[in-house]
């Protein structure tokens, strides 16, 4: 493994002068090494394989102005991988029908690999966003969001499944820092079926033990004191403060708040769920945010969307 965190430093503080601050991992270097690795292996597909190229289809309803930034995001890292993505955008008048057949028409399309809803829906029909998840085929359910993928995740079935993109980049920045999982006591601040619910998951059947902790949970500093490893995705921003946090623990903010800048261009910048600052002088690794979970997201999608890919030549190969 090529380590991409930054080397610790020393600052004034204590012990003769100095303080040890955390280790930071770097999610930028991170998904650069994966976007890499990953079209060099789509370059192999399109030699072997008679021009064949993964295929990933971003379907969108209505035209929000962040849905876009990230859309954008990703079709850029398709196409530097080599991936063929295509934006397919309904208007924000398209009812549930309209949208599920738009959904059954990539489904029954054997040359898309990957399809992905862009969530929030931004319609002025009502539609129910679990029922449209679950119409995703969970063979190009590169989001990993289908009740099908979500189950086999539950039950440790891990490579049949389609692993949602955040908890499957925050692993991949964990193994960053060469700190093994297996045996250590992992918490996780969230329970959405985005990050928090997965990550439990993840982390457990990487062999850790697993707490769980969210809104209602009555003794969250002393949760968060027993973690060697922390993965905050609570959507508070600097909720979880440095005084809580275990001498050496990893720590992974998956938050992202915005909050008034005066000396921002925008007016405001964005931080995380974590207290940065302290919680970088008692962790051993910490996320930056942002430039730290925020681009593994893409990343990993871009991973589920060229392993879907695999699978399909797989088959092909079998029948």
């Amino acid at each position: 493994m090529i380590s991409l965190v930054a080397h610790s430093f020393w600052a004034p503080g204590c012990q003769g002068g100095r303080r040890s601050m955390a280790t930071i991992i770097s999610g930028i270097k991170t998904s650069k090494l994966v976007r890499e690795r990953l079209k060099m292996e789509v370059d192999k597909m399109e030699s072997h394989f008679s021009g064949f190229r993964p295929s990933l289809v971003v379907l969108q309803v209505g035209d929000r102005d962040d849905s876009n930034l990230y859309i954008s995001s990703k079709l850029k890292a398709a196409a530097e991988i080599g991936i063929d993505a295509k934006h397919v955008r309904l208007p924000r008048t398209a009812t549930q029908d309209e949208l599920l057949q738009s959904i059954m028409s990539v489904n029954e399309n054997p040359s898309v690999h990957g399809l992905i809803v862009q969530l929030p829906l931004d319609s002025v029909s009502p539609i129910n966003t679990e029922l449209i998840t679950n119409a995703v085929s969970p063979e190009k359910d590169v989001d990993g969001l289908s009740c099908i993928n979500a189950g086999k995740l539950s039950r440790g079935d891990l490579n049949s499944c389609f692993i949602p993109c955040t908890p499957s980049g925050c692993m991949e920045l964990i193994r960053q820092t060469g700190v093994s999982v297996e045996g250590k006591h992992a918490v996780v601040i969230g329970r959405s079926k985005i990050v928090g619910a997965p990550m439990h998951d993840l982390l457990l059947w990487h062999h850790a033990t697993v707490t769980s902790c969210h809104s209602k949970t009555a003794d969250l500093p002393e949760q968060v004191g027993r973690a060697d490893i922390l993965v905050v995705g609570a959507g508070r921003a600097e909720m979880v403060r440095g005084e809580w946090v275990k001498q050496g623990a990893v720590v992974i903010d998956c938050g992202i708040n915005y909050i008034p800048d005066a000396t921002k261009k925008s007016s405001k910048r964005v931080i995380g769920d974590v207290h940065y600052t302290s919680a970088n002088q008692r962790a051993g690794f910490i996320t930056p945010v942002p430039g730290g979970v925020g681009p593994m997201t893409v990343a990993m999608l871009m991973e589920n969307t060229v392993q879907s890919a695999r699978r399909f030549l797989l088959k092909m190969n079998l029948s």
